[in-house]
């Protein structure tokens, strides 16, 4: 970081499933950083835009929602919905609204609620466009078809059927083409990111891990 009381940062950036956000809640809560997942907020514009009667895949719709985010509840439970999720997709391919949102992002990494002494974000950009200069960055992957099932579990518990599978893993395979082949912050890791593999990783193991790179990164700082 470039001031010594500067905040620490970590980006937590993958597709979606990948275990990103548990990871990132449970590094937040070891070290007592404060946690934004970034995705909420593209979700609840894509909820608002839903709810408004709108299309939210029309940059007037979506940009009008992403204005009123400090009014939106992030805690509706509506927002972790699978139907939410591919909403936020199409909202976040739109550059206008990205762009709005990215203030917002920066100025929560940069000044972490409740004076924490760092901040922790996940997303599918942080590393490459919200915090290029984060002080850790990881980029979180698992197969896509261990991501679909981790998701049924979420979505239907054990009693899933085959074709709630297949629904699933079929939305999964198109937000993750809208996700790195959109023009604007495009998912894809950092340069410098760490690359962790979560497809035959329990969480436990994968923090293991994520604490040593950042405990690494911290005794060189």
């Amino acid at each position: 970081m470039s001031t010594m009381n500067a905040p620490v940062i970590i980006a937590v950036d993958g597709p979606a499933a990948s275990g990103k956000g548990t990871l990132a809640r449970k590094l937040a809560a070891h070290l007592d950083y404060a946690y934004l997942d970034t995705g909420s907020l593209y979700r609840a514009v894509g909820l608002q835009v839903f709810r408004a009667g709108g299309d939210p895949e029309n940059e007037q719709d979506a940009l009008k929602a992403a204005e009123k985010l400090p009014d939106i509840d992030l805690s509706d439970p509506e927002l972790k919905s699978e139907s939410t999720g591919g909403l936020a997709s199409k909202v976040a391919a739109i550059p206008s609204v990205r762009a709005c949102l990215l203030d917002f992002q920066r100025n929560f990494a940069r000044n972490p609620p409740g004076a924490k002494a760092g901040a922790i974000l996940d997303g599918r950009d942080i590393g490459t466009v919200v915090c290029p200069d984060a002080t850790l960055k990881l980029f979180i992957i698992a197969d896509v078809e261990t991501r679909a099932k981790r998701r049924v579990l979420e979505q239907y518990g054990t009693g899933a059927s085959d074709l709630e599978f297949q629904a699933i893993l079929d939305d999964l395979i198109q937000r993750d083409s809208r996700d790195t082949n959109r023009a604007s912050s495009p998912l894809k890791a950092a340069k410098n990111a760490h690359l962790l593999d979560t497809t035959n990783s329990d969480i436990e193991a994968v923090f293991e891990q994520a604490l040593a790179l950042f405990s690494n990164r911290m005794a060189k700082a």
